[in-house]
């Protein structure tokens, strides 16, 4: 005698496994399908278009203008040295410059490396607006700490898409700042024109300091 589940098999065609399906029940999953779809958009071929942004109002557009202004830091405010145009210089020219009133002896000694370097300062792969930054930072602590003597490595700039740039704006920049008593090209040892030593002035208290100790009049009041 057959099994019962035989006969629920064969009564019933669509519910055995892999047993054809009713043209009625094709019907429905259709239409349950098409449904279930029907708010799907199909992608379209090759490359997808964004939406454009919606184009800032006047407050937001004031709103970015300050972010950007207050992210301005105070040495940025405060930094005198141009992003202007320069003098271009040449690549191999050796850079020397000295302020009125300083003595022959003391730039000779700066050009012969007599001085002590209290820093140097690398600027290789920095942009013309980051050195420009750095060298105004490296000057004014110099003089705050007393360092008589700097060595600023700028490069040739033999490869660059405009010859000498960075070099050509330091050396307009250490003319531009007050406290540079006087600068030239480095010895080849230490980066020939590829370099600069820089002297700074000293400090007023660095002054009366060396006045006390060679036992000159003081200055202060």
């Amino acid at each position: 005698m057959p099994h019962d589940r035989d006969k629920d098999q064969d009564a019933d065609p669509s519910s055995a496994k892999g047993g054809p399906l009713s043209a009625d029940a094709l019907d429905g999953d259709f239409t349950d399908f098409a449904s279930a779809m029907k708010d799907v958009e199909p992608l379209s071929k090759g490359k997808q278009t964004l939406k454009p942004p919606e184009p800032k109002t006047a407050d937001e557009q004031h709103v970015l203008r300050k972010a950007a202004e207050e992210f301005q830091t105070e040495e940025d405010e405060s930094n005198f040295l141009t992003l202007g145009e320069v003098k271009l210089r040449d690549p191999l020219e050796v850079l020397e410059w000295r302020q009125d009133g300083i003595q022959l002896a003391v730039f000779n000694k700066l050009r012969k490396g007599g001085y002590d370097i209290a820093r140097e300062l690398d600027l290789h792969q920095r942009t013309v607006k980051e050195a420009r930054g750095d060298i105004y930072q490296l000057i004014n602590k110099a003089h705050k700490n007393n360092w008589r003597c700097v060595l600023i490595s700028h490069g040739k700039g033999l490869r660059s898409a405009t010859p000498a740039r960075l070099k050509s704006y330091v050396a307009h920049w250490l003319t531009q700042h007050p406290l540079v008593l006087a600068y030239c090209s480095a010895q080849r040892n230490r980066g020939g024109v590829g370099s600069a030593y820089v002297l700074i002035k000293k400090s007023a208290q660095s002054r009366e300091e060396n006045r006390e100790r060679f036992g000159q009049k003081s200055d202060l009041p």
